[in-house]
């Protein structure tokens, strides 16, 4: 089955959602193709408080929710699937999906996302959202006066570790080697700062909920001794780098050295016309569901004008 769309949307977070809202307002008949994880990175967010509009916080599968009835209210056609192919070397663009079926669109929006990496153990996984947590901003309020552990040794784990500081009693980040890789104005911001403790030479392998429902400790072992020690802990970070979900297009579209979507400054169009991206495939910096969706925004507004002009 082959159908053809003014827009094609891939991706189904903050950004796809919002695209899709202004998108189907401009008649511009959308498609979503909502992926493998349907909502994004909030999906596995427990309390969201600091998006505009919910003053008492809100739960971020229910917020995602209300994105995706939003965009369905003003007709935008949904399917849970996600696309397997594209061809950009012509117009309109051909996207296969999982499903089997074949969506040809005259503007494609990108806006599938990044995910976090994880160190890879069971634990890890069943507590996200119980003390385990990849975004320091996201999450650091519901850690006031509490001890939290940051894994990594980059720029971002120390940011993350400056950043909790503002919340947590106590911050101690696991570095795996005897040295960071941070730049060395982040290291004196951590290694000066009386609320961080800095564990060198140490890997986390495990995490610890005895029985509670959320982190209380962590198992931790040494890179080159291999000796296991067990720590309390009331929260877990990893700042060990993100992945943006971009290798569908990788030779296709222009990408910095770490996958990421190059775009216009100040824009969302990338290096094909016609195309856009937005939300975390695009943006390494910020990675906050607010300016998601404001990418989003620029996004279907974006494709409607070009849109407009190729009609002359």
């Amino acid at each position: 089955m082959t159908t053809t769309r003014k827009t094609l949307i891939l991706g189904s977070g903050p950004a796809g959602y919002t695209a899709a809202i202004y998108a189907a307002r401009a008649n511009l008949e959308p498609v979503l193709l909502a992926g493998n994880q349907p909502g994004g990175q909030l999906t596995i967010t427990t309390d969201v408080e600091n998006y505009p509009g919910f003053p008492n916080g809100i739960m971020g599968p229910e917020m995602m929710q209300m994105f995706r009835d939003q965009a369905a209210r003003f007709d935008t056609v949904i399917k849970d699937t996600m696309a397997t192919k594209v061809d950009l070397s012509q117009r309109p663009f051909t996207v296969e999906t999982e499903a089997g079926e074949t969506i040809r669109a005259e503007t494609l929006i990108i806006s599938t996302g990044a995910s976090a990496m994880y160190l890879g153990l069971d634990n890890e996984t069943k507590l996200q959202g119980r003390g385990v947590s990849a975004c320091a901003t996201c999450d650091g309020f519901f850690f006031k006066n509490k001890h939290v552990y940051v894994v990594g040794g980059g720029d971002t784990a120390c940011e993350e570790a400056t950043y909790l500081t503002k919340h947590a009693s106590k911050v101690t980040m696991v570095v795996r080697r005897r040295e960071m890789r941070a730049s060395k104005i982040m290291q004196q911001r951590v290694l000066s700062n009386d609320k961080i403790d800095v564990l060198w030479e140490q890997n986390v392998t495990d995490v610890f909920d005895v029985e509670q429902g959320r982190v209380t400790g962590l198992e931790l072992t040494h890179s080159k001794t291999g000796e296991k020690q067990q720590v309390a802990a009331d929260g877990l970070f990893l700042a060990i780098g993100h992945k943006p979900n971009t290798d569908l297009f990788k030779g296709v579209l222009d990408m910095d050295e770490t996958g990421y979507i190059k775009t216009v400054p100040g824009r969302t169009q990338t290096n094909v016309p016609g195309v856009f991206a937005a939300g975390d495939c695009q943006d390494h910096y910020y990675r906050q569901a607010v300016t998601a969706a404001g990418t989003g925004c620029m996004a279907a507004i974006e494709a409607e004008r070009w849109l407009a002009e190729q009609a002359g």
